[in-house]
């Protein structure tokens, strides 16, 4: 948005926590759907989803540093988010965010994302035999009652059969993240 003398407002900043799922590979697909909607992307990953993406390439497609740990005291803060996503969202993601586990930094962000009215939006990606735990749909209904958008169950996202994760892969449907923003 361009403001009068030539100001500009920063777009929207959206964070993408990314976990290490099948479908963490093609994260580049949200990235460039949330930035042809006009949203500043920054990549937050699990330190397990690093082996599944491409650091790299995803820093050149944002123009941000991928994090995946606090930052050292003589880093910059980073601008906080306007939004998050958590896409692919695993069973121990969903069941630890909705504990208010704060032990890597992207849980920690997540802990304090309801607190600070920070819209977020999870997006699973679990078997059948994992969604059908009880501590499972505890932490979806958990989650939800604070707000926070968890898009599972019949006529969204639903878990997929043990073993078959890789059939699922092309059809991980990023789209309903962003429009559930």
């Amino acid at each position: 948005m361009v403001l009068s003398r030539g100001m500009t407002v920063e777009s929207r900043v959206l964070y993408i926590i990314v976990c290490a799922a099948g479908p963490a590979g093609e994260v580049g697909t949200l990235v460039d759907l949330a930035q042809a909607a006009g949203w500043q992307v920054q990549i937050v990953a699990t330190p397990s989803a690093l082996a599944f993406i491409d650091v790299a390439a995803l820093e050149e497609r944002t123009g941000r540093v991928v994090r995946s740990r606090y930052r050292d005291p003589s880093e910059p803060r980073s601008r906080r988010a306007d939004a998050i996503i958590v896409a692919p969202a695993t069973f121990n993601t969903i069941n630890k965010f909705a504990q208010g586990t704060a032990d890597t930094y992207a849980l920690g962000l997540l802990a304090e994302a309801p607190g600070l009215g920070i819209p977020v939006v999870v997006l699973p990606f679990v078997n059948s035999a994992l969604a059908s735990r009880v501590p499972f749909a505890r932490s979806v209904e958990q989650l939800r009652a604070e707000g926070v958008r968890v898009i599972f169950g019949p006529g969204e996202v639903e878990p997929h059969e043990p073993g078959a994760a890789g059939e699922r892969l092309g059809v991980y449907p990023w789209h309903l993240a962003l429009e559930r923003i």
